[in-house]
């Protein structure tokens, strides 16, 4: 497992690459039908409320995080601290699932946003995605409970400053 992660802010460039691993059966599993999450994720690259990042490591891009203001979306997530950020990510790269990558970046990217003054981050996993709950658990996010969400229902999970 590759050590240290850049968070390469997503450009127009992306796009390809984003469509293929939207479309691959990994990707699809959790993030649903392809062509609809890529007008998600293209028409939020103007969004001043998401930043997008492409993850890599030295050798290579692995995958996708959003990270975003909580309070510009009606998350469902309850009440939240001021400045607390919403994530969502996926590795797209098949030869880099299950090699302890999904933890390790989601710590790295939790760590860097918290000590820029994020107060929290959340996330929400479908509760039946066992490998993503473990990977947030292992990156120090906490269990806070069920939440509805306009996908249906999901764990929301929490990691504090």
């Amino acid at each position: 497992m590759a050590g240290s992660y850049h968070f390469r802010p997503m450009t127009p460039a992306d796009l390809a690459q984003i469509r293929r691993w939207l479309a691959l059966p990994h990707v699809q599993e959790w993030w649903g039908d392809p062509a609809e999450q890529y007008a998600l994720v293209s028409g939020d690259l103007d969004e001043p409320a998401m930043d997008q990042f492409i993850v890599a490591t030295d050798a290579s891009d692995l995958g996708y995080i959003q990270c975003y203001d909580l309070t510009a979306w009606n998350s469902g997530f309850g009440d939240q601290p001021v400045g607390t950020r919403g994530i969502d990510l996926f590795i797209g790269a098949p030869d880099m699932i299950a090699r302890g990558h999904g933890s390790a970046l989601i710590r790295a990217f939790a760590d860097d946003r918290l000590a820029q003054g994020a107060p929290r981050i959340v996330t929400d996993p479908d509760p039946a995605n066992a490998r993503a709950v473990r990977a947030y658990a292992k990156a120090g996010f906490q269990k806070a409970g069920r939440v509805d969400t306009p996908d249906g229902p999901a764990l929301l999970m929490v990691r504090d400053a």
